[in-house]
């Protein structure tokens, strides 16, 4: 008796302490009842003003996932606005609901949290068959744990003793399968029968942003939860953000997802003397409190590292596996891009290439796309594809092209993105209509731009990427001209503090390569600072990298530059269209891209210098030093004034990229 009175006060001791590390709820949170329709918390991490910015990006996002009709698999997640007004968002509905189900529990789900988490900048929301999510903070691909709400149903089961070893095999069986899952839906539910004929029915479920070693994480603790506030009775729910469990007495999902888990029958023990059976108790005592000493600190220890790594995203170990899966949730469905395309009609048709084609669309809710449809036989392979994807679809700036999903199919790889109006730049300096439109200011803003979005990808971005295609034809504009970088089938990826790489495969385009990775095949960010210098002469000057006739001489565009520089004849680079006359702007930008593409590539400025210099007049700039010339190392190619060819060298192999909105 007494053995047994230590062993409850220690199981309560634990308890209490494991209560005492648990996350704490604010005032703003539903009240989690087992008869409550809703359950919300509303987090005390700060709050937006009525009528902001802030507002009205979450107003619209919030929105657009009950409107969405494309999104078929009960979830979706995505982001609106820049920082620091930028939302971010995750709506899930339970894996057994029909669509019209599923939008109808967002629509009123989203009203309930608005309503009672006003002005508030993160809250969630669970519902009986969905839940909402929304934070300022980067929340995708990341196990949540707080908060944790328990829901216990207020009535016994008929047989404790059975039924508890019944619904731990259940639950651990359906949460094994849902994590297990590939689909869009890491969701499981079945039943299984406690001997005397009481059903249980059960389902586990995770956010698919996550993967599913973090599914399995949060499920498990999840069943671990049910010991903790739903022990003893035959009903419950754990809900945390990234994951949730509930069982039941009776079925409360649909039917056609049901399935029966077989329970292992328990081995009957042979009688033993009174004697053995008293040492026998004894040491199931002493067994017992080791097992929950043990448990209690796993479970301790647990909660404390979930809690210290609550913003921490995992990498997975299989690239090769995992790459797509981090983008599950973008995945589209073919017949929806063929019916947004007029099935890929010509009259659709923006561009096309070596690599295949990109056509315009417009999905069902009225948003238009740009499709990229590559080719079967297209030399961009599955490792370009599965670069673009994960690379892109991770990238949140102004100034970069952003990636709103993909499709793959049997033979064929589709990549959606936004579609921008205007275009290529390309199409604007060097046709002789169009580029007259570009006046100065225009010009300018699209410089800054373009080295604001690099900046982000060298130093900002949660990966140092290295671009090595910057062209004209890879930056679009927008409708109000704001420049926007495209196309990263060639990038590269940097750990954050390395600097430099080498390959033994050089790809890019002839005349915007520096010539320490045409020769050397040696690559660093300044490249990029070498690839912008070229684009900030051609943008000034209206004229090609690749050679032109000047006169009775044939000139690239470096050495063109060079020379007036040299000579104290700058006026003579830049476009004639420009008759505003040659301001400070118009030097600093002639100085900066000569800076750029010096031989030297110690002597190249960084990105962030640059943005500098563009932004401040009081920035002092050094003198350049003579340009790696582009005749020097481009000898021989048959590239033409009207030409700008792609290339991949590896031997002696030449293939073409992609020119993404091409006319």
């Amino acid at each position: 008796m007494g053995s047994s009175r230590s062993l409850l006060l220690f199981i309560n001791l634990a308890i209490i302490i494991l209560n005492l590390v648990a996350p704490t709820i604010s005032q703003d949170d539903g009240i989690c009842t087992f008869t409550a329709d809703y359950c919300w918390k509303c987090y005390d991490t700060g709050t937006y003003t009525a009528g902001d910015k802030y507002q009205e990006n979450l107003n619209s996002l919030l929105s657009s996932f009950s409107s969405n009709t494309q999104i078929n698999s009960g979830f979706n997640n995505s982001s609106r606005g820049q920082d620091p007004n930028k939302i971010n968002a995750i709506a899930l509905c339970r894996g057994d609901l029909l669509q019209d189900s599923c939008q109808a529990c967002l629509n009123k789900s989203t009203v309930i949290l608005l309503q009672n988490c006003s002005t508030h900048k993160e809250a969630i929301i669970w519902a009986e068959r969905c839940m909402v999510r929304y934070s300022y903070n980067l929340i995708f691909g990341i196990e949540q744990t707080d908060p944790l709400k328990h829901v216990p149903s207020p009535n016994y089961p008929k047989n404790p003793q059975q039924f508890e070893p019944v619904l731990t095999h259940l639950l651990g069986n359906l949460s094994d399968r849902a994590a297990s899952t590939n689909s869009l839906k890491k969701f499981a539910a079945g039943h299984a029968t406690v001997p005397g004929g009481e059903p249980i029915y059960a389902l586990a479920q995770c956010t698919p942003d996550i993967d599913k070693q973090n599914c399995s994480s949060c499920l498990k603790q999840s069943v671990t939860e049910i010991q903790t506030c739903c022990g003893g009775r035959n009903g419950g729910r754990v809900l945390k953000p990234s994951c949730n469990l509930r069982y039941e007495n009776y079925s409360f999902f649909v039917s056609t997802v049901d399935s029966l888990v077989d329970i292992p029958a328990p081995v009957p023990a042979a009688p033993a003397p009174k004697e053995e059976k008293k040492k026998s108790n004894i040491k199931q005592i002493v067994i017992t409190i080791v097992v929950v000493f043990v448990a209690f600190v796993t479970i301790l220890s647990i909660c404390i590292f979930l809690r210290l790594r609550k913003r921490r995203v995992k990498l997975d170990e299989d690239e090769n596996s995992e790459e797509i899966n981090l983008v599950e949730s973008l995945q589209y469905d073919f017949e929806t891009i063929r019916s947004a395309t007029d099935d890929f009609s010509d009259a659709n048709k923006l561009g096309q290439g070596g690599f295949g084609a990109v056509y315009k669309g417009k999905l069902a809710n009225g948003r238009y796309i740009a499709v990229k449809r590559l080719s079967k036989n297209s030399e961009q392979g599955d490792r370009e594809f599965k670069t673009e994807v994960t690379l892109v679809a991770q990238l949140q700036h102004r100034n970069l092209v952003r990636l709103l999903g993909f499709c793959l199919k049997a033979g064929e790889r589709i990549l959606i993105y936004e579609y921008v109006p205007n275009t290529s730049l390309n199409h604007f300096i060097f046709d002789t209509t169009d580029h007259a439109h570009l006046d100065w200011e225009t010009r300018y803003k699209i410089i800054g731009g373009i080295a604001r979005g690099l900046l982000y990808l060298h130093e900002d971005s949660r990966h140092r990427i290295i671009h090595r295609d910057l062209k004209p034809s890879n930056i679009l504009l927008d409708e109000d001209m704001n420049p926007k970088i495209a196309d990263f089938g060639m990038a590269r990826l940097f750990f954050m503090d390395q600097t430099q790489g080498d390959t033994q495969t050089i790809v890019g385009t002839y005349g915007y390569m520096a010539p320490e990775y045409v020769v050397h095949g040696r690559f660093s960010v300044k490249l990029d600072v070498f690839n912008f210098g070229v684009l900030v002469l051609e943008i000034l000057s209206s004229k090609r990298i690749s050679s032109f006739r000047n006169r009775d001489n044939e000139e690239d565009l470096l050495s063109y530059a060079w020379r007036n520089w040299r000579n104290d004849t700058v006026a003579n680079i830049m476009d004639p269209k420009l008759t505003t006359g040659l301001g400070i702007e118009m030097m600093r930008c002639i100085h900066i891209g000569l800076l750029c593409v010096q031989e030297n590539v110690a002597s190249r400025p960084s990105m962030a210098s640059v943005v500098s210099m563009l932004n401040s007049h009081s920035v002092t700039l050094s003198l350049p030093s003579r340009p790696a010339y582009f005749l020097q190392y481009n000898s021989g190619s048959d590239i033409t004034g009207s030409d700008e060819s792609n290339i991949t060298v590896s031997g002696n192999k030449k293939s073409d990229f992609t020119e993404p909105y091409a006319r």
